[in-house]
């Protein structure tokens, strides 16, 4: 059972409190596809009433979060193989991007800050915690998007960082990959240090492409399982 708890928000409805609370539950694999999410249990771990619990599951439904099953309610969404195809090939498409921007624009005090952020994913990898992998990962990347100075890019890589987040989380998650992500990410930075962009926008594809290869691996599992 993950553990909820809900930051309160004197300016929002409670229900959208409890949704915020489930929705960052279910992208950060608190609860995993095909978990139940039972009404009664949710209100109290969240100290609620049914009915905002029953209105944040419609919320996610709506999302394509959570499905509604037959005989057993809601449950959390499956990672389809055409949803992950939609975000990644949006992520490919700005990660390329900005790793070409980084190496134009990025300043000493970047490349500093992109060295340690290195660092500490490298040293997060070995905790073998995937929350603090995927925070690391999430520091690692914000260096190189930020870098751009671009603000409407930056603005809208933002807006998508909750939707692309559960992806991210599930290549994390699968140990027998880290030593390729500090691989993937070596690469990219030691790129943009040197001012490649080729083989920096190289470098965030084979990322990407390696992140959908391992979770359609993943996914293809799952369906024969």
């Amino acid at each position: 059972m993950a553990r909820l708890s809900l930051n309160m928000d004197e300016y929002l409805p409670l229900r959208d409190v409890v949704f915020h609370a489930l929705r960052r539950a279910i992208l950060t694999g608190e609860f995993v596809p095909g978990e139940r999410l039972m009404e009664i249990h949710l209100a109290q771990q969240l100290g609620v009433s049914r009915t905002p619990v029953r209105e944040a599951i419609h919320k996610l439904e709506l999302e394509g979060l959570v499905t509604m099953m037959p005989r057993r309610g809601a449950t959390v969404a499956q990672i389809s193989e055409r949803g992950l195809k939609d975000v990644l090939e949006v992520r490919r498409a700005l990660d390329t991007f900005c790793a070409g921007l980084a190496c134009e624009r990025m300043t000493d005090e970047d490349k500093q800050n992109l060295r340690k952020a290195f660092t500490a994913f490298e040293e997060a990898i070995y905790t073998k915690d995937t929350a603090i992998i995927a925070q690391a990962d999430v520091d690692f990347h914000d260096i190189i998007i930020n870098s751009t100075g671009n603000e409407r890019l930056i603005s809208t890589i933002n807006n998508l960082a909750e939707q692309m987040y559960r992806y991210r989380f599930e290549y994390i998650k699968d140990a027998s990959q880290h030593e390729r992500l500090i691989s993937e990410h070596r690469m990219l930075m030691d790129a943009i240090l040197a001012d490649n962009a080729e083989k920096a926008m190289k470098a965030a594809r084979i990322h990407i492409d390696n992140q959908e290869e391992s979770i359609l691996t993943q996914i293809h599992l799952d369906e024969h399982r």
